[in-house]
């Protein structure tokens, strides 16, 4: 019998906590470290144990105390970031925010507009992965694995719906054996057409019932399936993952 994409689906979500435990919630927090390449290239500070809430139902997500204390900063969608003071004023504000990634500026230096909507999509796709795929809108094929994989490896190729934010409409997921999420293959459209990474994720820890990779690294890819073994483009370290219930 052939190995179905719907099938591949069920166990890979199953394998992550499951369906119904994932619907069960409205969000789930993180506290996260990250720093890298990246981040050094376009003048960002590093990320050091950053409270962030990541939507379950919605790409809506917020960091905590960013990017000073007392302060919040915010991804909407596709449409707005944003940061606002304790008292919930709005400090700054940038609507359309992917289409202000042109011009010689952002080559070299982000903004904290900038800096908010990169991350905040990317870690709300890293959060809510691989349950992001129970939405309607994705499209998904399977690939032959590639000969760095273990045995036992699926390639999940998924076309991403356009009002989900994200590294690119194109992307490859690696389960392995047990159907957890190893690494994914993208390319950072607003870095560049160019940036083309392997994401590692590793070092998973069980957090009220959800697998969570606890360490992630991301390594440049410019051609073929085996990334470079540097620089390391970010790196990621999740001190703390927490599910809220609906209704809570």
């Amino acid at each position: 019998m052939t190995y179905s994409v719907n099938e591949a689906l069920r166990e890979i979500v199953r394998a992550h906590g499951g369906a119904d435990l994932w619907h069960s919630l409205d969000a789930v927090e993180a506290v996260v470290s990250a720093r890298g390449f990246l981040f050094t290239a376009k003048r960002r500070p590093a990320l050091d144990r950053v409270r962030m809430r990541a939507s379950t139902s919605e790409p809506h997500f917020t960091f905590f105390d960013y990017p000073l204390p007392g302060q919040t900063a915010e991804l909407i969608g596709t449409r707005e970031v944003r940061s606002t003071d304790a008292g919930g004023a709005v400090i700054a504000q940038r609507l359309d925010p992917r289409a202000a990634f042109h011009g010689l500026r952002r080559l070299v230096r982000w903004d904290e507009l900038d800096f908010i909507y990169f991350a905040g999509y990317a870690t709300w796709n890293y959060l809510v992965t691989p349950f992001l795929f129970l939405r309607e809108g994705f499209a998904f094929r399977l690939l032959d694995p590639v000969p760095a994989d273990p045995p036992g490896t699926i390639r999940l190729h998924a076309r991403f719906p356009a009002e989900i934010p994200a590294h690119s409409r194109e992307q490859v997921f690696h389960f392995d054996e047990q159907r957890l999420l190893r690494r994914i293959d993208y390319t950072a459209e607003v870095v560049g057409g160019w940036a083309r990474a392997a994401h590692f994720c590793e070092e998973y820890r069980a957090f009220d019932g959800i697998q969570v990779p606890t360490r992630r690294r991301v390594l440049p890819l410019p051609f073929g399936d085996r990334p470079l073994p540097g620089p390391t483009l970010v790196a990621i370290d999740v001190h703390e993952f927490h599910c809220i219930k609906a209704g809570t």
